[in-house]
């Protein structure tokens, strides 16, 4: 099921690239969020997800 949602996604949002930034958008929003609130480790965590996704991902995952 949620292969298919992405996909969907992938195809409204102008492709794989766009949906990847999307989505390391939020990891970076949520991990500066957890860091305010004090969940430094968790804030950490969750900004170097995005940043993985985010750039790197569009080579990372295939958008095929």
């Amino acid at each position: 099921m949620t292969g298919i949602t992405m996909e969907i996604l992938a195809r409204a949002a102008g492709g794989c690239a766009s949906t990847l930034w999307i989505i390391a958008a939020v990891f970076v929003i949520a991990g500066i969020i957890t860091l305010v609130r004090g969940g430094v480790l968790s804030g950490v965590v969750l900004i170097i997800i995005g940043l993985l996704v985010g750039p790197g991902g569009v080579h990372i995952f295939t958008c095929g």
